[in-house]
């Protein structure tokens, strides 16, 4: 297996590095953040004597098999999560669809995979199916589409309202690369087969913030300002106010705290991560996802570096592992190098090839681009002939 390396320059970064960076971020963001999942800052630094800055082992050591809650996932050693195993099921639907996607996509393609063809699942050190990994609010999907034959577009109503669309939504930005506003429709579109609210709206955002990381010389800032002139309610309010506070900052351990205090007021699961409140996840105008924000929040305090980014994401505690899968894809995206020695743990550990994901998004992005340009030009030969404004160039 070879290790591509990534761009170093964000303006400079090809549509290939971007993908590449994005994903291979991703997975690797997943893998750092899965072995401290559902803890907080302050018991992550008791366990490991110190903030996690690399692949760190299970949180219960060799008895990751029998140990509660985590059991029976090996989380930890350089394993992904079901974020990746998620993004990698809809990477193929991209390479079968080759076109954009809707709802309808997903439960013609995305939920077939998740129930018919068993693949390594990294935690479970095994061959299954992606379902028997994946969580409560991702096998909804299959309950929901398959056995309740609903509508796609709507399936996702009912849904426990979490970050489950979203951690899995980076190739939707990567295949509008550079187009923030169609990022974000298709996504909407893709996403209301898993999820409503402001879960389904997490989801458009984040494939939007991807999308605007792969502009030319795009910056945390600008990524951020994409999302907030797209977010809607309560999910823009809480990257606003999460944001407002990581302009503060330039290291993510004096901001873990203040961007905790920042979001909490918008996110339902309450302080105890694994005790939510009787609120928590129903669908509301005035709440957000806790990770989406936490993750533009530490881009802006990482500068963008890719490192940084990470480790911050990771070291926040909580829902990590989603939020430094965003993290990751984000900077990825941005052309920031993902470190060669995490990525090929993750690889090698996982048993994943991180690297042909990158590969065949890149060229449905590519293929896509091209069908746009054919689509829009039919149509502006058509709005011309019936006396509309004919196109000047």
């Amino acid at each position: 297996m070879t290790y591509p390396t990534p761009a170093h320059n964000g303006t400079t970064a090809s549509l290939d590095e971007r993908v590449t960076g994005a994903l291979v971020g991703a997975a690797v963001g997943d893998a750092l953040g899965g072995p401290v999942e559902g803890y907080s800052p302050e018991q992550i630094l008791e366990r490991h004597g110190g903030r996690v800055h690399g692949v760190v082992g299970p949180w219960n050591g060799d008895d990751w098999r029998t140990a509660r809650p985590l059991a029976p996932y090996h989380k930890g050693d350089g394993h992904v999560t079901d974020d990746t195993l998620m993004t990698h099921a809809l990477v193929r639907v991209y390479g079968t669809v080759r076109d954009h996607l809707d709802a309808y996509a997903i439960a013609e393609h995305l939920v077939p995979d998740l129930i018919s063809n068993p693949r390594w699942i990294p935690e479970l050190e095994a061959e299954a199916l992606p379902l028997q990994r994946i969580f409560l609010a991702e096998k909804w999907l299959v309950a929901r589409i398959h056995y309740g034959h609903v509508d796609p577009r709507e399936a996702g109503t009912g849904n426990i309202v979490n970050c489950g669309a979203a951690m899995y939504m980076a190739p939707v930005g990567l295949v509008n690369a550079a187009n923030p506003a169609a990022a974000y429709a298709e996504a909407l579109d893709v996403a209301g087969a898993h999820q409503s609210s402001y879960g389904r709206e997490a989801a458009g955002v984040l494939a939007a913030a991807v999308a605007a990381a792969c502009v030319p010389g795009a910056t945390p800032e600008s990524v951020v300002a994409a999302a907030l002139s797209l977010a809607k309610d309560g999910t823009r309010a809480a990257i606003e106010a999460v944001c407002e506070v990581a302009a503060r900052h330039s290291d993510f351990e004096s901001a873990l705290v203040p961007l905790r205090a920042a979001v909490a007021p918008y996110d339902t699961v309450g302080p105890d991560y694994r005790a939510p409140s009787l609120g928590a996840r129903r669908p509301s105008r005035l709440h957000a996802i806790e990770e989406l924000p936490v993750a533009l929040g530490t881009l802006l305090v990482s500068g963008g570096d890719f490192r940084h980014a990470v480790l911050g994401a990771v070291n926040y505690g909580r829902d990590c592992d989603s939020i430094a899968t965003m993290a990751g894809a984000l900077a990825g995206a941005l052309g920031s190098p993902v470190p060669e020695d995490w990525a090929k743990t993750v690889a090698e550990a996982s048993r994943l090839d991180l690297w042909e994901p990158a590969a065949t998004l890149t060229q449905v992005a590519r293929e896509v681009f091209e069908r746009d340009v054919r689509r829009r030009r039919a149509h502006e030969d058509a709005f011309a002939a019936i006396g509309g404004t004919g196109c000047s160039g």
